[in-house]
């Protein structure tokens, strides 16, 4: 219980090390390092933990974490990022099937859509889409959060 108990508080002070270095590194404009990082090292603690430290878990959940977070950084300006995180708590605590608009202010915008709800490993969790116009493209994107600890976390 303690190596596992260590490996978990391990992963997490890695997160904090190196997420807070790449964030600052990060220039969100051009740079999608920082994303990519977070995302790997959330995806990597959050498979340990599932699976109880399963080094397969780990690896899988850093990958699919690391993809997300590019996606992510790549989807929303730094400058945008503020309105839209605005529309997605919103939507993850609002009604199911209502849309959740943003506007940045360089002319991105988008918008998040619940479509479901349900429990998972006595978690409630939330399907949604995201649509995002980023540069004048327009980008649409599935996914699921869950609820853990009072905070929304998403999930592949």
């Amino acid at each position: 219980m303690l190596k596992k108990s260590g490996l978990v508080a391990g992963a997490a002070l890695l997160a904090v090390t190196f997420g807070t270095s790449a964030a600052w590194a990060d220039d969100c404009h051009r740079d999608h390092t920082g994303g990519t990082v977070l995302g790997a090292i959330a995806g990597g603690v959050l498979g340990g933990v599932a699976s109880h430290g399963n080094g397969l878990a780990i690896a899988g959940g850093a990958i699919f974490g690391g993809l997300a977070g590019n996606a992510l950084s790549r989807d929303i300006d730094c400058d945008d990022r503020d309105y839209a995180g605005r529309a997605y708590e919103d939507a993850f605590d609002g009604d199911i099937g209502r849309r959740y608009e943003w506007e940045g202010r360089h002319g991105d915008h988008g918008y998040i859509v619940v479509n479901s709800e349900y429990r998972r490993d006595g978690h409630r969790c939330r399907d949604f889409t995201q649509v995002v116009w980023h540069h004048g493209d327009r980008r649409e994107r599935n996914g699921t959060v869950c609820r853990r600890h009072h905070d929304w976390e998403f999930v592949d």
